[in-house]
């Protein structure tokens, strides 16, 4: 592959990541097509914002994710 494709596909694979970490799936792509990939499902990447400003993308550990996906259904609804 040339320097020109290896950089586009880097790019895809970061605007990608950067969906991901807002909670979405890509447009045209499902959780099957993330895997195949390589790539994390939304909800196991994070945005943290540093004082300064800066973004940071960040992956949740094995335990978290298992921890986010056993949490039990609590209505929230006025009764």
């Amino acid at each position: 592959m040339c320097q020109a494709c290896e950089m586009a596909e880097m790019e895809q694979r970061w605007e990608m990541i950067n969906i991901i970490s807002t909670g979405k799936l890509p447009d045209g792509h499902s959780a099957d097509d993330l895997r195949a990939m390589g790539l994390p499902l939304p909800g196991e990447l994070y945005r943290e914002t540093q004082a300064d400003g800066t973004v940071l993308i960040r992956q949740r550990s094995p335990a978290e994710i298992a921890a986010l996906n056993n949490k039990s259904f609590e209505c929230d609804s006025p009764k």
